[in-house]
């Protein structure tokens, strides 16, 4: 009996490291990507309209190119202090202008979005809209903001006086309003006319916003292979495409069970990337494969990184799985989970403060909140699994057999280390 007991164990351990049999990504494929490439974040043009910008300045197209220059350094390196910098030419530009200035509301709401300030962005988007000017881009942000608050229907009406099925903008919108209701063969649907849209009009920015997008949703759908080779299309346009690489990296993880060479692909990525996120995904894999050595290495960095006020509210669903997951600050996270819902007011926030109820012992307030708020009105495998235990919790049997048999088909979405978890509900 203690041979065969001894024996599970080493099956159960070295499994984790055991690379899938039916594996979809091969090295060949993407380590031209990995080299670690400077990013560049000036240019000549960059300098020429910076070197305009002075105390005194008033040069209104300046402090727009800067800006939007600076939006992109952000997105390329992940460096929190670009998107201050594009907030701060882009307040300026709002400040000043006498023409456009609904332009720079736009293009400041997008920013204030960016750092989950999706109350302040909706205020912005309001002042465009008074002033006029694109009445389809303002519509776009409209849409956009309430999706982030949780207000679905206004979300709706905005996307329905949008309808134009052959509008790029228009169909990525239709996408991710079905993608909220659950239905991805639609999401697909729709994702896959814009991205023939956008191979017609050869605009890369577009392709790649394409490729990175059905690359995830053929990854909800169980279409792996499909979308590995999204990810892959998507670094032939931008070699340093940090979501891309992550994308493959979760790839290699979740289905190819190969943890040392998806860490050997996010760490490429943090040489020049230098979000948070990146590290905690790193963490989580080692954790997986057992090697709480590079587990509390990458936690550590992802820490010493959220620690920088300018992030504000950008982590603070990361903060809160940290708060209940690993650090046991049940307190910490019932406060974050009601700050959080004050910001927006959404299914994911709800189910984290109902978890995090949950926590602090409080099983009727928790199972309240996931009746009302989040129970039917969310599709995401992590919130579900969070409501399953709620109602666990409550006794609620029958509501726990339901969700877990929806876990069970999303295990690759929720990553291999949450199986165990899913099977024991």
């Amino acid at each position: 009996m203690k041979i065969l007991k001894l024996l599970i164990v080493v099956i159960l351990v070295s499994s984790c490291n055991t690379k899938n049999q039916d594996a979809i990504a091969n090295t060949e494929d993407y380590n031209k990507f990995l080299v670690a490439n400077e990013i560049k974040t000036t240019s000549k043009y960059f300098d020429l309209w910076n070197s305009k910008i002075r105390p005194d300045s008033m040069q209104l197209t300046s402090f727009g190119v800067v800006g939007g220059e600076y939006s992109r350094y952000f997105q390329q390196t992940g460096a929190i202090e670009y998107l201050k910098k594009a907030e701060k030419s882009l307040k300026k530009a709002v400040d000043i202008a006498n023409i456009g200035k609904a332009g720079f509301y736009r293009s400041l709401a997008r920013n204030y979005i960016s750092q989950h300030r999706f109350k302040e962005a909706l205020e912005l988007a309001k002042a465009a809209e008074a002033i006029g000017g694109d009445k389809t881009e303002t519509q776009r942000l409209f849409f956009d903001v309430h999706m982030e608050l949780g207000n679905y229907q206004l979300a709706e009406a905005y996307l329905d006086s949008l309808k134009n099925m052959s509008d790029f903008g228009y169909m990525i919108r239709v996408a991710k309003w079905n993608d909220y209701k659950g239905d991805l063969d639609t999401t697909i649907n729709f994702m896959e006319k814009a991205k023939r849209k956008a191979e017609l009009s050869k605009n890369k920015e577009l392709m790649l916003w394409s490729y990175t997008n059905l690359g995830d949703y053929y990854g909800h759908a169980g279409r792996i292979a499909d979308s590995y080779q999204h990810y892959l299309k998507a670094l032939e346009i931008d070699h340093n495409n940090a979501y891309a690489k992550k994308g493959i990296a979760w790839i290699v993880f979740s289905n190819d069970k190969n943890t040392e060479e998806a860490i050997r692909i996010l760490d490429s990525v943090t040489k020049t990337n230098n979000a948070p996120d990146y590290f905690l995904l790193k963490a989580e894999i080692a954790d997986y494969a057992g090697n709480d050595l590079i587990r509390t290495k990458n936690l550590d960095e992802y820490f010493t990184r959220v620690k920088d006020k300018a992030y504000g509210d950008m982590y603070n669903a990361y903060n809160l799985d940290l708060y209940i997951g690993e650090t046991k600050q049940y307190d910490s996270a019932l406060l974050l989970a009601q700050r959080e819902v004050g910001n927006r007011p959404t299914p994911e926030s709800y189910s984290w403060l109902g978890y995090s109820y949950l926590k602090n012992g409080n099983i009727e307030q928790a199972k309240t909140i996931m009746d009302t708020y989040v129970y039917g009105k969310t599709f995401e495998p992590a919130l579900l699994y969070q409501a399953a235990v709620v109602y666990k919790a409550n006794g609620n049997q029958e509501r726990v057999k339901e969700i877990k048999e929806e876990l069970i088909g999303a295990i690759y979405e929720l990553g291999p280390g949450m199986e165990k978890q899913v099977h024991d509900l």
